[in-house]
């Protein structure tokens, strides 16, 4: 088995789909894994991202830092530093940066992030 690392600081952002500044920390397109990926993605003080769904990802959000409110089907919620949400496929979400700093967050998807997978909602 060949390891594979990636360094935050070493990898380049880009602007997903839904607004947020993505760095993909591990992809099956760049690493060589098979089922998964996970991306640190931020939010800036007083941003959002719009509301989208992804057809076959399962996804995991980890809060890493910041204050932000969830929408996450039906329901919205305020999220902070160590809160874990499950966004299940099919489900319409959204995040709004309502604190004083930058909102940031680890994402996993499982099967990993594809742009085809997301559709925008709204």
């Amino acid at each position: 088995m060949s390891v594979s690392r990636s360094r935050l600081a070493e990898t380049p952002a880009y602007i997903t789909l839904d607004g947020s500044s993505i760095r993909e920390l591990m992809h099956p397109s760049v690493h060589g894994n098979a089922k998964q990926s996970l991306a640190e993605a931020s939010v800036p003080v007083a941003g959002a991202t719009a509301p989208h769904r992804h057809r076959v990802s399962e996804e995991l959000y980890f809060i890493l830092a910041g204050r932000g409110r969830m929408r996450l089907g039906d329901a919205e919620f305020i999220i902070e530093p160590g809160d874990t949400i499950l966004i299940p496929p099919g489900t319409v979400h959204c995040l709004h940066n309502i604190g004083n700093e930058t909102l940031r967050l680890l994402c996993c998807c499982a099967p990993a992030y594809q742009h085809e997978d997301t559709e925008m909602t709204d």
